[in-house]
């Protein structure tokens, strides 16, 4: 999709508040709404970043960067959601927890509406964190103009925004941790070690996941990679994972939303599509 100009219908959406308090994740849906908001609409713009072990660090310098670079107010938050056993237990519907302890802490700060990046895409796919945002009031400004995915990608580089239109989809490090299975900051910080080594070893681009799952970390990407590539992965993983004492479980290629367990599922479904699990 090319972009002469913002979509107007986005425009009129925001423009019809005199201020927003925006959550801005690190990825390219929060922050180019930040952009718009703050850039090319007269609504004063207040971000919020929540720090946290299950946000990249990447991430979280991503939105100092920009909001200095632009003069946001931004605004770094604590949601502490990991003090909540409710997130650690990992049910199904986890973001719903994240969520509620993100937009309760930033309504204790602030009394402007709360916005979110949520675009149409979203509305199709399982986000427990959507009835999190409804309870607490937050608007998506991207689903209101009638946009999608493709569209916030094609604003990204019509602002010249090159970084963000080249992010591939990055959800919280959480999302990588299978249902049931206990969120801690140790566990968040190996999958950020882990993520971080992979991108190294593939080309740029590459989807990557490092799921924890019952049988152990698995390792997901896309495209698969080629068997001298797969060798150095389960060698540097591998050793990952005798270091900190956890099992590896081999790769498989990359799978949306995997890690996340309904009912409905039985654990033999959950790891299924596997190409070198062992």
């Amino acid at each position: 999709m090319i972009l002469e100009s913002i979509p107007q219908s986005l425009l009129d959406v925001i423009s019809s508040h005199a201020a927003l308090a925006v959550a801005v994740s690190g990825g390219v849906d929060s922050m180019v709404l930040a952009h718009v908001v703050h850039a090319h609409t007269p609504t004063r713009l207040v971000a919020f970043h929540a720090t946290s072990p299950a946000v990249p660090a990447a991430a979280t310098e991503r939105v100092k960067a920009h909001a200095a670079r632009c003069g946001w107010d931004l605004h770094l938050i604590d949601a502490q959601e990991l003090a909540d056993p409710a997130y650690q237990a990992n049910p199904v519907d986890r973001c719903f927890y994240c969520k509620s302890r993100l937009y309760g802490r930033m309504s204790h700060l602030t009394d402007l509406p709360m916005a979110s990046g949520t675009n149409l895409d979203d509305l199709g796919d399982y986000r427990p964190g959507l009835v999190a945002a409804r309870e607490a009031g937050v608007v998506h400004p991207f689903v209101a103009a009638g946009l999608c995915k493709i569209a916030i990608y094609a604003i990204a580089r019509l602002l010249g925004l090159d970084d963000l239109a080249a992010l591939p989809a990055q959800p919280c490090l959480a999302s990588r941790i299978e249902t049931g299975i206990h969120v801690d900051a140790d566990t968040l910080a190996f999958i950020e070690r882990a993520e971080l080594r992979l991108a190294e070893l593939l080309p740029p681009g590459s989807t990557l996941r490092c799921r924890m799952t019952a049988r152990g970390v698995v390792i997901e990407t896309a495209p698969f990679p080629a068997p001298s590539v797969q060798a150095r992965i389960d060698a540097e993983i591998g050793a990952l994972c005798r270091a900190a004492r956890r099992p590896y479980a081999g790769s498989r290629t990359y799978h949306r939303g995997s890690a996340f367990l309904h009912p409905e599922k039985t654990e033999g479904a959950s790891a299924s599509g596997g190409v070198r699990l062992r």
